[in-house]
């Protein structure tokens, strides 16, 4: 058959197909298979397959199940044998992993490359296993070469187990579609309902813009600086000196604010400038004393 003749040939399976009654010479029993056409050429039944026909050998090939990476191999190996991921035998897993490598390089050259290198880390693994423990100065006991791959392992089988978990999880358009239902709206209107924190966040704005539109009035007190003078000449001539902060205490405790104690303050400095009061103290970051620069009469 030449290449037009392949080309021309429909090589999809249909139905069963009635075989040709054997009269007249045609259709013997040697040309049928069991009754069933292999494929139809020109629209007619073909029971028996042409004699140079050629069929690639990888004209159909099935995957059932492929693995993601070198790690998801291992763990197959590991858990379909039930060994233990922290006690693994290395010998019988590295001969399973090449064996499995050799296969899908005659198929896949590229997807084997992926798994070379792990490959390599085993047989890494394994001869480190094979020479003889060296004791560190500190008396400790050696790392176990199959730490590394063991803690990787284990992380890889979390997050194999997480991933079929969120798997589980219903999916819209696989698990179930989303209703859509069109409701006919009246003509009435119907207003939204309103809602506590609504209410609150309306008065909350009103007192804000309430204190924008606030006046403060600001009135002008008259005070004499000669008048504090004479009270704090007066409190003087009853002790022999007073702390700084004393003086300061009816002014304080009047209510009348900072302008109070200001004047008090200016008060005490004009004193001091006419030297009718001594303001002392005896080393640094002790009290301040004021007394009489005087003796009464």
């Amino acid at each position: 058959m030449n290449q037009s003749d392949q080309d021309k040939l429909q090589l999809a399976v249909e139905l069963p197909a009635a075989p040709p009654a054997a009269s007249g010479g045609q259709g013997s029993p040697a040309d049928v298979v069991d009754g069933m056409a292999f494929a139809r050429l020109y629209g007619e039944p073909l029971f028996k397959l042409p004699q140079d026909l050629y069929i690639p050998p990888d004209a159909l090939e099935i995957f059932l199940e492929a693995f993601e990476g070198p790690l998801d191999l291992l763990l197959y190996l590991i858990r379909k044998q039930n060994f233990n991921v922290l006690d693994i035998p290395m010998s019988q897993v590295t001969r399973q992993y090449l064996s499995y490598i050799e296969q899908i390089r005659k198929t896949n050259l590229e997807l084997a490359a992926e798994y070379l290198l792990m490959a390599a880390m085993l047989i890494e693994i394994k001869s480190r296993m094979l020479l003889p423990v060296k004791k560190a100065d500190s008396d400790e006991e050696a790392e176990d070469p199959r730490a590394e791959l063991v803690r990787r392992l284990l992380e890889y089988e979390q997050m194999k187990l997480a991933a079929q978990r969120l798997d589980t999880v219903p999916q819209l358009g696989r698990d179930f579609l989303r209703s859509q239902v069109y409701i006919e709206q009246s003509l009435a209107p119907r207003f939204p309902d309103v809602e506590t924190i609504d209410l609150q966040s309306a008065w909350a704005d009103v007192l804000k813009r309430a204190k924008l539109n606030q006046h403060h009035k600001i009135s002008r007190e008259e005070l004499s600086v000669r008048e504090h003078m004479s009270q704090i000449l007066r409190r003087l001539q009853h002790a022999r000196f007073m702390e700084f902060t004393e003086l300061f205490e009816d002014a304080i405790r009047s209510g009348k604010g900072v302008p109070i104690v200001v004047v008090n303050f200016i008060a005490m400095l004009e004193l001091s400038r006419e030297s009718l009061v001594e303001i002392t103290q005896a080393e640094p970051f002790a009290p301040i004393y004021v007394r009489l620069a005087y003796t009464p009469t």
